[in-house]
């Protein structure tokens, strides 16, 4: 298989071209083929951080392509030194990063999040965007806030979950990763939430939703994204000849 091949197949799963319809929106991101070493496919790792981790991992398991969701490259690059992407570009490790389109993409990561809530079908979206959606309310079998986070723990492999209120949890709006800000709360209270679920919260957003009688589940931005991640390198190891490996680094769950 050709590295070309391969971008293009993630790219027909969650399109580079919803990352650049979020970016013409104001999101920050820098999805697509990042490093490129041009060869044959032997192997992919897939990692939701791209790390001297990641990359250690892909060179023990012989992976010469790593796929991140978090992008490789942020900022411009003033200076490589020992560094994870000196590493792959020393070894040969291409890198492919999905960020905003796997966020946003049909069966991504915010409906992955969504299902493992106990969500089926979305009721309203916070963004539609280049044929992308993120940010969901929907429905879930009645239960309480205690018997919720029980299910939480379960399904993203978790116990660093925040409970701010008590009672029964019925209607959910969730966003993945860095998702909990003054938009999404009122998206969530506008359309019936009782329940809201994300991470990387400032503590007056907190108090806030829970003000206007949210209650309130923070999980690890990594486990709120890690759960569909692993699920996409599922759908692409079943789609690809070659050995696709995954990485999850318990630390950050």
């Amino acid at each position: 298989m050709k590295l070309k091949a391969l971008y293009e197949l993630i790219d027909g799963l969650a399109p580079f071209s919803v990352s650049e319809a979020m970016k013409a929106l104001g999101h920050r991101d820098n999805s697509g083929l990042l490093v490129e070493c041009g060869e044959e496919v032997r192997g992919i790792l897939f990692s939701l951080d791209f790390s001297a981790r990641a990359v250690e991992e892909a060179k023990r398991g012989g992976a010469n392509v790593i796929v991140t969701h978090h992008p490789a490259i942020w900022d411009p690059v003033m200076h490589i030194g020992e560094s994870p992407l000196a590493a792959c570009i020393r070894e040969g490790i291409s890198v492919i990063s999905a960020h905003l389109n796997l966020d946003c993409a049909e069966g991504g990561i915010d409906e992955c999040l969504m299902r493992g809530l106990g969500g089926e079908r979305a009721l309203a979206f916070l963004e539609e965007v280049g044929g992308g959606r993120y940010g969901r309310v929907y429905d879930v079998a009645a239960c309480s806030a205690e018997e919720f986070r029980a299910k939480i723990a379960a399904a993203f492999c978790t116990e660093r979950i925040l409970v701010y209120g008590e009672g029964t949890v019925r209607r959910v709006a969730s966003f993945c990763g860095s998702g909990f800000d003054e938009e999404a709360i009122g998206f969530a209270i506008a359309h019936g939430a009782d329940t809201f679920v994300s991470s990387d919260p400032k503590h007056h957003l907190i108090t806030e939703a829970a003000e206007r009688g949210l209650k309130v589940f923070v999980l690890t931005h990594y486990a709120s994204e890690n759960y569909g991640f692993l699920r996409f390198a599922e759908r692409v190891r079943a789609l690809v000849g070659v050995p696709v490996s995954t990485l999850t680094d318990e630390r950050f769950l």
